[in-house]
């Protein structure tokens, strides 16, 4: 007979905000769904209703509300979806604004460093008005070619904050890979570090940041956040300005986040390029939030309590979901550098040290684990550590008895689908 790998507890089942959703729509529509199976298969009879139930469950700040949640479901690709809402996407990740925090990043050559949600606010508070000081208005594209560090996080807080349209790619990428995507886009504002550490090695951006930008007329501005060099020299690089200077110096700024349509594009993100060019896919600001909101709140049981970790770079989609985690209140764990460096314990030391209970990664990451025998679990105190998910390709079913075996036994190990999102072109329901 046949067992399950793991299953929750009652208390977990209890305390999860699946259950509480389930509550929430059977007092709102006069249901009595008492499973997931019964949430599922009404989630996808009554789409409407079902997006309805995540706006209002996710309590997703707007302006002004929707005045119909989807046009026409025949419609795909073309629905247009919460028609008449007025929002922005960056006042709903900057909700929360204590000193609960926010952002913990770890380079593979530095120590740890924190902001609280009060701190993270602020610093986005200067660089929207840097931003806006430089020209950027709703509509504008700005870029990152950052490693997965704080200050990515924060451009792109500032410059959707504006209604600017943010897109990234990882400072790994050559020259041809970066102009292959920015290019087609013409960006306003690029973002990127002087370099960055990868497998005990520190790489030069410097220089690759110059020939990008004479192939880029458009950008006006170039920020330079130091990383590998406390104040490096830019003069090679056209229109450029050290971080700190471009920062505004004033303390104590609000922020006026640009209410922006519901379709107002938010990210352009890449196919792979394998078959020509990238192609460009804008994604819209209500349709991220609303369904990231659902993969966090629903899927993961993120609460504020939580600290979150995806081992991602800013070239890769999970970066977009895990920077979503913000309008959870959780803290975010960031990290560059080899996932096997100084050795293959990194990661998990780094889950060890920071407490972290949700940790995310690729599947191709669990199977190199197995391959070398490695044992998180023996070497290392994961117990807050209650989720583990795994994205990109499936993970193996050896993978998953991998975890339970030389990981931890009580976690729940999932795949993290890459389901469509309302305004994708690819509309659906369901959970």
């Amino acid at each position: 007979m046949k067992r399950p790998l793991w299953e929750p507890s009652a208390e977990m089942i209890e305390k999860a905000n699946m259950t509480r959703f389930i509550r929430f729509v059977n007092q709102k529509y006069g249901m009595a769904i008492k499973n997931y199976p019964e949430l599922y298969n009404w989630s996808i009879d009554r789409i409407a209703e079902f997006w309805a139930a995540v706006w209002e469950f996710g309590e997703v700040r707007a302006s002004k509300g929707y005045d119909r949640v989807v046009d026409d479901l025949t419609k795909m690709p073309g629905a247009k979806w919460f028609e008449g809402a007025r929002l922005n996407y960056a006042e709903n990740l900057l909700r929360y604004r204590d000193q609960q925090t926010a952002l913990i990043f770890k380079g593979e050559a530095q120590e740890s460093k924190k902001i609280t949600y009060q701190e993270l606010y602020s610093q986005v508070a200067a660089l929207a008005k840097s931003l806006k000081g430089a020209g950027v208005i709703p509509g504008d594209r700005v870029v990152g070619f950052m490693p997965n560090m704080m200050e990515t996080i924060m451009a792109m807080l500032a410059a959707t904050s504006l209604g600017a349209v943010w897109s990234s790619c990882s400072p790994d990428f050559g020259i041809k890979g970066v102009l292959d995507r920015f290019g087609q886009i013409k960006p306003k504002v690029l973002f990127t570090a002087d370099g960055y550490t990868y497998n005990g090695k520190t790489f030069d951006s410097i220089g690759r940041i110059s020939d990008i930008i004479k192939e880029l007329p458009s950008i006006e501005q170039v920020v330079v956040v130091p990383y590998t060099q406390e104040k490096p020299d830019i003069l090679s690089i056209p229109k450029a300005v050290h971080y700190r200077d471009f920062l505004a110096p004033e303390t104590d700024l609000t922020i006026d986040f640009a209410q922006v349509p519901a379709d107002h594009p938010l990210y352009i993100m890449y196919s792979s390029g394998t078959t020509g060019l990238p192609k460009c896919m804008v994604q819209g600001v209500a349709g991220i939030l609303v369904h990231q909101l659902k993969e966090l709140i629903l899927h993961t049981d993120l609460k504020r309590k939580d600290t979150i970790f995806y081992f991602t770079t800013c070239g890769w989609m999970m970066w977009n979901w895990l920077t979503s985690s913000l309008a959870c209140g959780a803290t975010l764990v960031l990290f560059d550098g080899s996932p096997f460096f100084p050795d293959p314990g990194v990661l998990w030391k780094l889950a060890q040290d920071e407490g972290i209970t949700v940790f995310g990664t690729s599947a191709r990451y669990i199977t190199s684990l197995e391959k070398e025998a490695i044992r998180p679990g023996r070497n290392f105190d994961l117990t807050p550590l209650r989720a583990i998910l795994s994205t990109g390709s499936p993970l193996p079913v050896e993978g998953f008895h991998y975890i339970y075996r030389e990981i931890k036994k009580d976690v729940h190990s999932g795949l993290r689908r890459r389901a469509p999102m309302p305004g994708s072109g690819y509309e659906s329901g369901g959970l």
